[in-house]
């Protein structure tokens, strides 16, 4: 059984882990912000936004983590709650990952 003070380090320690992954993740979509088309087997458009995602007719929350060219967007609600796609921006109107390709219509 943890003694009062290791239940105290643990909880802090947990605390802090907690607080330096979200102070990388925001509701903003950097440099996805915008109306994309996906290209891959089942062509659609996205609209990634401040705090959401659009495609498919579908609105769903989300956020927003940016690491270099990675912006993982994960799923904060909805049927896909819990997930996350991470993309890799090639340049500032292409984005990849294994599935699709998404070029920047505006």
């Amino acid at each position: 059984m943890p003694t009062k003070p290791m239940k105290s380090l643990s909880k802090f320690c947990l605390g802090m882990t907690l607080l330096i992954f979200l102070a990388g993740c925001g509701k903003s979509p950097g440099p996805l912000e915008g109306e994309w088309n996906a290209i891959g087997p089942l062509p659609f458009k996205v609209v990634f936004r401040h705090g959401e995602t659009e495609a498919m007719g579908m609105i769903e929350h989300v956020s927003y983590h940016i690491d270099g060219n990675i912006v993982t967007v994960t799923y904060t609600d909805g049927v896909m709650k819990g997930a996350a796609i991470r993309y890799t921006m090639v340049d500032r109107n292409t984005a990849k990952n294994p599935m699709v390709t998404l070029k920047r219509i505006r």
